[in-house]
């Protein structure tokens, strides 16, 4: 059945108004009619089986016939702080990781970014990346669409970092400590415990970064002895720290 989302204040007692683009796709393309049955979800949680009683390509009304709780998210609050990648890489990226489960992604400017943005196209890319996180909650039975905030330079991600947060940078340079290891060893398992995942850009981070981000109190991992492309590095680590700590497997 087929899934959209709508603001929470676009539920009024037993009704739902789906607007914009979603709307549209309903009557226009999907074709859907009166009496057709879909639903929706707020991102709050609660996902509500609804029956159309009216449509048109701005606006589409629904009854609400019933509710219930999702239960398709991580124990576990994982970041992704991706550098930023060449061509289309970041739109798999971002699909990808919301279906692994994932919180917010943060693109990140390191020093072997090659990509350049403006502001308009930096803005224009993370509208892109957010309507990408949305459909692909919408496909993955998500409760909650990932946040996909403004690209910043690696510094300012560090200077944002919380220290609470158990904070993984993986390397291809790091030999002595894995992922796994990390993981075991772990003391974040309680529900709402925090993870933030550094992916680097094609050439990975520099040596002065690594260093950077241990002092801000990141810990470099090893992901085994075969080199990933920065597409693959983080849906290996998510999907490794979602086996080890979370609700994988």
């Amino acid at each position: 059945m087929r899934r959209f989302f709508i603001e929470e204040k676009d539920i009024k007692e037993n009704q739902v108004t789906i607007k914009g683009d979603e709307a549209r796709h309903i009557a226009q393309v999907l074709r859907l009619e009166e009496k057709d049955k879909i639903k929706v979800f707020t991102g709050g949680g609660r996902e509500y089986l609804t029956e159309i009683i009216q449509v048109n390509k701005k606006e589409v009304i629904g009854r609400i016939l019933e509710e219930s709780r999702l239960d398709t998210e991580p124990p576990i609050e994982i970041t992704l702080l991706q550098g930023l990648p060449k061509s289309d890489k970041m739109d798999f990226i971002v699909q990808k990781v919301t279906e692994l489960g994932v919180k917010r992604i943060i693109p990140v400017i390191t020093q072997r970014t090659v990509v350049k943005l403006n502001e308009e196209k930096a803005r224009a890319r993370r509208n892109r990346w957010q309507r990408i996180a949305l459909e692909a909650a919408k496909q993955s039975g998500r409760a909650i669409v990932p946040e996909v905030r403004e690209v910043i330079p690696f510094i300012q991600a560090l200077d944002n970092l919380n220290r609470e947060s158990l904070n993984l940078i993986p390397w291809e340079e790091e030999t002595s400590t894995s992922l796994k290891e990390v993981l075991k060893r772990s003391r974040i398992q309680d529900p709402g415990s925090k993870i933030t995942v550094f992916i680097g850009p094609e050439g990975g981070f520099t040596p002065e970064e690594v260093r950077a981000a241990k002092k801000k109190g990141a810990i470099p991992v090893s992901l085994g002895p075969r080199l990933l492309r920065t597409e693959t590095a983080g849906l290996v680590t998510l999907a490794m720290v979602l086996y080890e700590l979370g609700d994988m497997g």
